[in-house]
Formats: structure tokens, sequence, C-alpha cells
């Protein structure tokens, strides 16, 4: 949020303020689990990241499932750091959904992001503009014989 103070040229202090909305966040609330579907979810409050390609687990999650990297990616940070974290699958439930997306194994310190690869495989999509999880219209398209 961002606030810009209104100056009534008559007082010396501003006289009003006006709150301008810049940047929604959206949470969603969500299960994880083995790949497999063994054992206990954990559930996590996920920030929805329409930037984030992959979904992120914090390491306390992932290690309390017991998931294990299957191969390690290079990712860029924000400021054009590059860090190189494991990568496995899991299984995710979110709005009812459930199956399974690759997951990027966080550090201690990295926050639980819901990436797009995972909403698309959930069949979900963020509105861009009420910042709300919606069910994705899925297409198929039929391949036709040519005409003889």
């Amino acid at each position: 949020m961002y606030s810009e103070a209104m100056h009534d040229p008559r007082s010396p202090r501003p006289s009003a303020t006006r709150t301008i909305r810049l940047v929604g966040m959206t949470y969603i609330a969500g299960k994880v689990r083995r790949a497999a579907g063994g054992g206990r979810p954990v559930a996590v409050r996920f920030l929805v990241d329409s930037g984030a390609i992959y979904s992120v687990l914090p390491e306390r999650v992932w290690k309390r499932l017991g998931l294990e990297p299957a191969r390690r990616a290079r990712f860029e940070l924000a400021d054009g750091t590059a860090i190189t974290r494991g990568v496995s699958r899991c299984m995710f439930e979110i709005a009812g959904m459930r199956e399974t997306s690759p997951v990027v194994l966080g550090g201690p310190r990295d926050a639980p992001l819901l990436g797009m690869v995972t909403l698309e495989t959930l069949g979900l999509m963020l509105n861009p503009l009420t910042r709300e999880l919606l069910p994705m219209k899925l297409m198929l398209a039929a391949l036709t014989r040519p005409a003889a």
C-alpha cells in the first residue's frame, strides 16, 4: 500500500491522507505431501506468485515430507544473484484440486510460493485484477483429416 499525503496550503500539516493500492498479494491455504501420496499432509500458506515458474517449499516443510532432490537447477533472484536449489516433485492440494507438480526445495529462509506450473497443473489461474484463484478454461484441439 502506498500512502500519499495531500497537503492543504492553508494548513502547516497534511489535512488528508489518500491510500492507493499499488500491489496486491494473494495467499492461499493448501496441503502438500509426498508425490506417491503416502504420509501425512503438511498444511502450508502459499504466496501465489504470478512471476514464479515453479513452486517453492521452505526447508522445514520439504524435510518434514522427506523429499529428495531429483535434480539441481540454477535460479536467478530479483537482485541478479544466481543460486542453485534441488528440484523434486510433490502432491499439492489447493482449492479442492489435487495433483503432483515440480517443486523447488527451498532454504530455511525461503518463503512458500505457489508458481504457475503448479497452478496450471491444478487447472487454476490467478485473476490479475481481483487477485483470486479461478478455474481455468481447459481446451483441447481436435485433429482433422485433410479432405480427399
